[in-house]
């Protein structure tokens, strides 16, 4: 059994710890601990109040839903439907004998999306959380405990929905994912011929920077073709090749197995089928593109030319132009395909977003706030798969040898910071101009390389002269030099 004393006279009182009351223990100020006690219990409590009183939780599977209403509302409030659409139908009916306006529901996979559509055209409002958020007590993971939390949630206003953009933008948004991944599949078929030429040791690579370019093209199809002689292979070579014909006739001397030549073959024949389908999916979003056009904007010149590399064979950004209003391609790095995966993941509606802070976090671009104890523990930003945060941060890289103001930006930060975290911060920069295009209307002008640099030199300046005010002392320039 412990006893209490005072540790500083080393007096032992005969007092168990079991008989001890906190109104025996006042603070220093004569106030019991116990009143204290309710004082900040009070303070700290918090009042859940109904904010979706007809309120529903749906925990989404591959073969069936499981759904739940409030417990008044029906005398089988929990009940499971299949994923068939007459079911989801039956689902939808039974939420609105129910008098159900609101539903939550994981994104899970892609399962949420037909039952995601059907309950938004019934006229019910439809919020698509992130799992992380809602995870449950340990000990509590069914089915069923998952979509009553998830309406027990919902009732209390927890949750917050996932950004969803409209219907036209997330039809943009499926074709031109669908074209990066055709053109991930048709550069798996690049390596594939590469492997089949290194492996009869014809090393064309070495010398020429892309075999699927205008001049590999013709050499690897002419191979194809039948054709061995290196001096009439190297004379199909492009005036924009660097490297002479004897290197190229040399790097075509090899050992012309059969094997290696089939697979070589296949891998063209396979580039071509993907080259077909890309060409499908670019007049797809041509036309997409053309129904969006909302803005009669003069289309200026570019000062710089740009040849992106799988680019789409329409002038793509006369349609992103008169899609949102404003030309994206003139903030530095970012190209007229970064542009487009922006827009096709976002829109050009920034309403949603009320602030470029806001829209900064959804992308994943700003600093976390992980505190404890009053102490930052953490300031990494969030981990996320948002593309058009990716897109960001390859634009971010891409501004190293930039002679914009952009690039001083990215380059000085880089001096200071590891790669990653500049690369993270310019890509914030990016999402903010992007925004401040959208919702005000300007244009982007670049200002250059030097005009940042003068900015920062009278930056630096001023901190200088009031640090050195603040400590007694006065800044002279240093006498000019002849």
């Amino acid at each position: 059994m412990g006893y209490v004393g005072d540790i500083g006279e080393s007096v032992v009182t005969d007092i168990p710890f079991e008989r001890v009351s906190t109104t025996m223990c006042p603070d220093q100020r004569g106030i019991p601990i116990e009143m204290m006690e309710d004082a900040m219990t009070k303070r700290k409590q918090i009042n859940l109040e109904l904010t979706h009183p007809n309120a529903a939780g749906i925990d989404i599977g591959s073969a069936s839903h499981f759904v739940a209403v409030p417990a008044d509302r029906d005398d089988e409030p929990v009940r499971e439907f299949k994923s068939f659409t007459v079911n989801l139908n039956g689902l939808a009916d039974w939420l609105e004998a129910c008098e159900i306006d609101t539903v939550a529901m994981e994104s899970t996979g892609v399962y949420w999306i037909p039952l995601y559509e059907l309950l938004e055209s019934r006229g019910l409002t439809v919020y698509l959380v992130n799992a992380r958020h809602v995870k449950n007590v340990s000990g509590r993971k069914s089915d069923e405990l998952d979509c009553q939390w998830l309406q027990q949630l919902m009732t209390f206003g927890l949750l917050s929905g996932a950004f969803r953009p409209k219907d036209e933008i997330c039809a943009l948004r499926a074709i031109s994912r669908q074209r990066d991944m055709l053109i991930r599949y048709q550069a798996r078929h690049v390596q594939h011929m590469q492997k089949a030429l290194a492996q009869m040791n014809v090393q064309l690579a070495n010398v020429i920077s892309d075999i699927v370019g205008e001049t590999g093209q013709k050499i690897v199809r002419a191979i194809i073709d039948g054709e061995r002689d290196g001096h009439i292979l190297a004379n199909l070579k492009s005036n924009r090749i660097r490297a002479s014909k004897d290197e190229i006739e040399q790097s075509l001397v090899g050992n012309w197995r059969e094997e290696h030549l089939f697979a070589l073959k296949q891998a063209m024949l396979l580039y071509d089928a993907y080259s077909e389908r890309l060409n499908e999916c670019d007049r797809q979003l041509e036309t997409m593109l053309a129904a969006l056009q909302v803005h009669k904007v003069e289309i200026r010149q570019k000062k710089r030319r740009s040849n992106v590399k799988n680019s789409p064979k329409f002038d793509l950004r006369a349609h992103l132009i008169g899609m949102c209003g404003v030309d994206l391609t003139q903030i530095g790095g970012i190209e007229v395909t970064t542009a487009m995966k922006v827009l096709s993941e976002v829109g050009a509606d920034m309403s949603r977003f009320k602030s470029a802070k806001q829209f900064a976090s959804w992308l994943g671009l700003c600093p976390g706030t992980k505190i404890s104890g009053g102490k930052m523990l953490s300031g990494a930003s969030k981990r996320t798969a948002n593309r058009a945060a990716q897109a960001l941060r390859m634009a971010a890289v891409s501004l190293k040898s930039s002679q914009s103001a952009l690039g001083a930006y990215y380059r000085r930060l880089c001096g200071r910071l590891d790669k990653a975290k500049a690369i993270t911060a310019t890509a914030h920069k990016l999402a903010r101009l992007i925004y401040a295009m959208l919702t005000k209307g300007t244009e982007y002008v670049d200002k250059g390389q030097d005009y940042y640099e003068e900015r920062y030199r009278q930056r630096v300046l001023h901190h200088l002269t009031v640090r050195a005010q603040k400590l007694g002392f006065n800044l002279t320039p240093a006498p000019k030099t002849v």
